[in-house]
């Protein structure tokens, strides 16, 4: 299992439909991947978990990744977060 700290990088926030693509960009990999803010860890496979979180523009959070692909998972997290990649 790997872990990184990051920072949510996108304008809006994460609302209902970057959360949604963040579920999907999780969901290409194989490894399990959990994102905690706060005292809050949830599925980031989770579309429901991942709104549980409510996050924002510039919260920091920490990714875990544990799994085969568990470097490309967080690399691909990253990218997201950071407005790199859209589905």
């Amino acid at each position: 299992m790997i872990s990184k700290s990051m920072t949510v990088e996108l304008p809006g926030g994460l609302d209902a439909r970057p959360i949604a693509e963040l579920v999907q960009v999780a969901s290409t990999f194989d490894s399990s991947i959990h994102i905690e803010s706060g005292t809050t860890k949830v599925n980031a496979k989770s579309i429901m978990g991942m709104m549980a979180l409510d996050l924002d523009n510039g919260q920091a959070l920490t990714v875990y990744a544990d799994g085969a692909d568990e470097s490309e998972a967080l690399d691909g997290i990253e990218r997201f977060l950071k407005g790199e990649k859209k589905i």
